[in-house]
């Protein structure tokens, strides 16, 4: 076979399966709206539940409500028959995605559920399937023509799948007002979390922030500046941000420096500044643009005045690069 085919044949399987997901349209109807009231007004845990490639794919759904702050578990329907059955209480809901609707694992966990009235929410392509039978809210997912050359490997009925598994969550982060906010609340590590750190979450603050009175002699303003290890101090009036030297100020003056002098002759007026909300993200690159490693940051009241601004933290450019930052 000619190479250049191999992107021939998956551009039609890529095509097949584009074509097949706009069915998607025909489930948002008022099984959908109730699926996501239902989970809206949970008070346990969204258990989700399928077995062999629903069962993959349950468990990836269930990843993603976890991961936006809504308390769920995967459950398999095979290891269910021997305990772990126990862990689904009446006050949660059990979402089960089956694409035939008979897998016949489900039979035990369809009774439990209805046994002991658990809510369930099921999501086959069969109507008169045992699973969408056994449901409270029945979720019927489009037919769809597969992607591969036989037709019959599941390739367009897991996407269509996943992305019913997807809208759920989403429509449900919408209506909870999911911020971005949030979301760095449940990742806290890994590349997502570290592109949602804003400027708080990362400066430093009270008694390790350089900061001196702008009476002080430049010998003690030094030695703040050594104790605190940000190559910066800043200087208030007042309790107010008054100006600041760098490190670097000093070099350029160190042959006109007398240890007894005062600070003015080398503050630098009016210091950059950002918001405490700012992205570190954006710190960053004001940093790169203007050439400094550090910045002060003011509460987000603060930022908006032209003078009496307090210090809330300082960042440095070494804490954003060792939260991997770029």
């Amino acid at each position: 076979m000619n190479k250049k085919n191999y992107i021939s044949i998956a551009k039609k399987a890529a095509n097949i399966q584009i074509n097949e997901l706009k069915k998607i349209n025909k489930v948002f109807n008022s099984s959908f709206v109730r699926a996501v009231d239902l989970i809206l007004n949970c008070k346990g845990k969204v258990v989700f539940a399928g077995i062999g490639k629903s069962g993959l794919i349950s468990r990836k759904i269930s990843a993603t409500f976890s991961s936006v702050g809504i308390p769920s578990f995967f459950c398999d329907p095979a290891q269910a028959l021997h305990g772990d059955m126990g862990q689904i209480e009446k006050r949660d809901i059990l979402i089960i995605f089956s694409y035939s609707g008979n897998t016949s694992e489900l039979t035990n966990m369809l009774k439990y559920a209805n046994r002991f009235r658990i809510k369930i929410i099921g999501v086959a392509s069969k109507p008169n399937s045992l699973l969408l039978k056994a449901s409270d809210i029945k979720i019927l997912l489009p037919k769809v023509k597969e992607s591969d050359v036989t037709g019959m490997v599941p390739t367009s009925s897991t996407s269509i799948t996943m992305l019913l598994g997807d809208c759920l969550a989403t429509t449900v982060m919408h209506k909870r007002n999911f911020s971005k906010e949030k979301f760095k609340v449940f990742h806290p590590g890994g590349n997502l979390g570290n592109s949602l750190l804003l400027a708080k979450d990362i400066m430093v603050t009270r008694n390790k922030l350089p900061v001196v009175n702008f009476k002080m002699k430049l010998n003690d303003a030094l030695k703040i500046m050594n104790q605190k290890k940000l190559g910066i101090v800043v200087i208030t009036k007042s309790g107010f941000v008054n100006s600041i030297i760098t490190d670097g100020d000093l070099r350029r003056e160190i042959k006109f420096m007398s240890k007894t002098k005062d600070l003015t002759k080398f503050m630098t007026k009016k210091p950059l500044m950002i918001n405490e909300s700012m992205p570190a993200s954006k710190a960053l690159a004001i940093m790169n643009e203007k050439k400094i490693t550090s910045l002060l940051v003011v509460s987000d009241k603060d930022y908006k005045k032209k003078n009496k601004v307090k210090l809330k933290g300082i960042i440095h450019i070494h804490f954003l690069l060792q939260y991997g930052l770029k």
